[in-house]
């Protein structure tokens, strides 16, 4: 989360404008904004991860496909 006291006086402003125009005070404005940073993140990992390894055939599976290949 962005804290206020790490932020400087034009950023503070900045974000001031835009809670005002979005009709909510800076603080809720600001926890906001976390949370949709957080969730983006947390969405950006799940994509990141690599896919689980297929799943092996079954028996039958795997006698249909031999049964397939020509001798």
């Amino acid at each position: 989360m962005a804290e206020p006291t790490k932020m400087t006086a034009g950023q503070r402003a900045y974000e001031a404008k835009r809670a005002a125009k979005a009709g909510v005070s800076l603080d809720r404005w600001l926890e906001t904004k976390a949370r949709d940073q957080a969730a983006a993140e947390k969405a950006r990992q799940k994509s990141a991860e690599p896919p689980k390894p297929a799943k092996k055939p079954g028996l039958i599976a795997r006698l249909i496909d031999r049964a397939h290949k020509p001798i």
